[in-house]
């Protein structure tokens, strides 16, 4: 329940940080549209070069179109944003340039009240965003007062324009940056808290299993224990064969149950346990050195394969079997050896789907089946 929790938490967690970010490609382009193609064709009559505006508007929506390709697949502005970024300050340079001096703070010059949601898309969502993001709105509010001062426009009305329209592009633009960042940073947090809280659940449930695996095991080495000593309590024959091989059957059981260790088994490992308990009670003799501490994770469909084979000839075993497995950090094998007469092999190894092969052979009257699954390196 709670890994289904945490799942449904980062999924809303990745809506957050691709919905914020398309936020900003959608005010950038209304922006572009609505305002600054429209100005450069209205006041196309007012620009010194008006071929030169709209070359720069040109540029401008490619820059653009490059910024929301990068945000829509990765949700963070590209990883070089250098070019683009000087690409982006020649605009605003190049609609200065195109606009007469009268003009230059007038509707018609966009370029230094517009590129700086270019430079929010640029920068969207970058370790070093906030450097980034003010360096280039310092950069365009330089490069529009030095256009001032060359044109001789730095009069006390003239300034104000200035600092009205540099401030109210600057508080809309970190402005929306910043509470886009602190909705990211929040959803971020509560995807880590549901995490812990699955740790948490996880870790419950692993102790739990451990104190049952161990009070199965507990309870098993006493039964095992008391059928034995009640048998020579009653009187049996230490030396009848059949006292002795109960005996040696339960003294294989007891030395596996007791070498078995406490840790919350892999999920093939418990298969198997219970399978070899169900052939001891068959009277089999299972021989089954310790398991590998530490299994890798299998694909899904690996851990069936590898078991279906191994388990069908434990199941059949008459009289013994021993099983075994092996692991390395890509490589897993379940092998079972048992006198089993009735299994139907393959003269050639099976390849399944899921990547197992399994392997057959039959010797005298005993089958040995090799399951092995390789993951990549």
């Amino acid at each position: 329940m709670v890994a289904a929790m945490t799942e449904e938490i980062e999924q809303v967690a990745r809506r957050y940080a691709r919905y914020t970010a398309l936020g900003a490609v959608v005010i950038a382009g209304v922006w572009h549209l609505g305002y600054d193609l429209t100005v450069t064709l209205t006041g196309w009559s007012s620009f010194r070069w008006p071929w030169v505006a709209l070359a720069a508007w040109v540029l401008y929506s490619a820059i653009f179109a490059v910024g929301a390709l990068t945000l829509s697949r990765t949700s963070r502005g590209p990883g070089r944003i250098l070019e683009l970024a000087l690409a982006t300050l020649a605009v605003d340079v190049a609609v200065i340039v195109a606009s007469r001096p009268e003009e230059l703070l007038g509707i018609s010059d966009w370029g230094w009240g517009s590129i700086g949601w270019i430079g929010v898309m640029l920068t969207w969502g970058r370790p070093r965003w906030r450097t980034e993001i003010i360096a280039f709105l310092s950069a365009n509010a330089g490069i529009m007062l030095a256009a001032m001062a060359v044109a001789g426009a730095l009069d006390r009305v003239s300034i104000a324009k200035y600092l009205v329209v540099i401030a109210g592009g600057v508080t809309m633009q970190l402005g929306y940056m910043a509470g886009c960042h602190l909705l990211r940073t929040r959803a971020e947090e509560t995807v880590l808290l549901a995490r812990k809280l699955a740790a948490d659940d996880a870790w419950r449930e692993s102790a739990q299993r451990i104190h049952a695996d161990r009070l199965r095991r507990y309870e098993a080495i006493r039964d095992v224990a008391e059928s034995l000593l009640t048998q020579l309590a009653d009187g049996a024959d230490p030396g009848d064969p059949r006292v002795r091989e109960d005996c040696t059957a339960g003294a294989m059981r007891l030395r596996r149950l007791i070498t078995e260790r406490e840790d919350v088994p892999d999920e093939l490992v418990s298969v198997l346990r219970e399978r070899i308990d169900a052939a001891e009670r068959r009277q089999v003799l299972v021989t089954a050195p310790p398991f590998g501490e530490h299994l890798p994770a299998l694909p899904d469909g690996v851990r069936e394969d590898l078991l279906r084979a191994p388990v069908r000839a434990l199941d059949g075993a008459r009289t013994r079997a021993r099983v075994t497995v092996s692991a390395m950090s890509t490589m897993v094998s379940v092998a079972v050896v048992a006198d089993n007469d009735d299994l139907p092999i393959s003269p050639t190894p099976v390849h399944e789907a899921s990547g197992v092969v399994v392997s057959y052979q039959r010797l005298g009257g005993e089958v040995w089946v090799n399951s092995i699954w390789q993951g990549p390196s």
